[in-house]
């Protein structure tokens, strides 16, 4: 069997302590309440998989990937530091686009139609009119540009601030800042992103959310429910992949996202490789 380390990660803290000028607090006390402060507040669960290496070495690509279990308030990882390293967000964006495209009334539900606006792209299945359903279905870009334009810059950098969406830098192109700008996002803050959409407590009404989220079922089970998003980008001459979403099971909710690179790697492979390095660490886990 393969070992587990277990690890204990406490976040840094920063906070200040005003006294008043009558009061004297002894050293003891003081230093007492800031161990108990912190270690209560900050403290963080986590198992980190050093044994996974070997799973993303098979596929001829780096990354990481992290799990956070709801019932147990609990973390699984594969490289963690990583885990916090921010990436292009590429399509996983869409999940954000949709709920503001829902929000701001641009898209009036997952039915409303974009046409096609005539240009041919390499990915046929982008050459149509599409839904927002079938937009997010196959990823289709030049719907979401769509979306974004009539947004606008104002109200998508609202809510990229509202949301505390990665680190909520647009960069120039209001169409593709997701795609070849400066937006960033990590593993983690991915994870954090979905615990907030599933608990309805982002700014983006309960109607919208759920939309989204019935958009985002890819499989239903007679013992689970996936619901994920994968995305696919360009960032320093290397491929960067993502597969993000969550498991419902019976008495519990999974939420999960993988992220890798590689260079050296067919497009076939590559867009394979980060669903499927997913789906092991899941069925490993008994989660599939």
């Amino acid at each position: 069997m393969n070992k587990i380390k277990q690890k204990r990660f406490f976040c840094s803290v920063g906070f200040r302590l005003r006294f008043e000028q009558t009061k004297v607090y002894s050293t003891a006390k003081l230093i007492g309440f800031l161990f108990l402060f912190i270690f209560s507040a900050c403290s963080e669960k986590i198992t980190e998989r050093k044994d996974w290496d070997k799973v993303f070495e098979e596929h001829g690509v780096k990354g990481s990937f992290l799990l956070y279990d709801q019932k147990n308030d609990s973390y699984i990882t594969h490289n963690y530091v990583r885990c916090e390293q921010g990436f292009i967000p590429a399509s996983t964006f869409k999940v954000f686009n949709s709920l503001v495209g829902l929000e701001t009334g641009v898209v009036k539900d997952e039915k409303m139609v974009i046409k096609w606006d005539g240009k041919t792209r390499s990915i046929p299945a982008w050459n149509e009119d599409h839904s927002l359903r079938s937009a997010v279905k196959v990823s289709c870009v030049p719907y979401f540009q769509e979306v974004a334009r009539r947004v606008g810059e104002e109200d998508m950098r609202k809510y990229l601030i509202k949301t505390g969406y990665g680190n909520q830098k647009m960069g120039a192109k209001l169409d593709n800042f997701w795609l070849e700008g400066d937006l960033r996002i990590s593993v983690k803050e991915q994870v954090d992103f979905l615990k907030r959409f599933y608990a309805y407590d982002l700014p983006f009404s309960r109607r919208n959310i759920s939309i989204v989220k019935k958009i985002l079922l890819l499989e239903e089970t007679k013992n689970y429910k996936l619901y994920a998003k994968t995305g696919w980008g360009i960032e320093q001459d290397k491929n960067i992949g993502w597969w993000i979403g969550f498991i419902e099971t019976q008495n519990n909710v999974y939420f999960f996202a993988t992220n890798i690179e590689g260079k050296h790697i067919s497009d076939s492979k590559f867009q394979k490789a980060r669903i499927e390095i997913t789906q092991r660490f899941l069925r490993e886990l008994k989660i599939m």
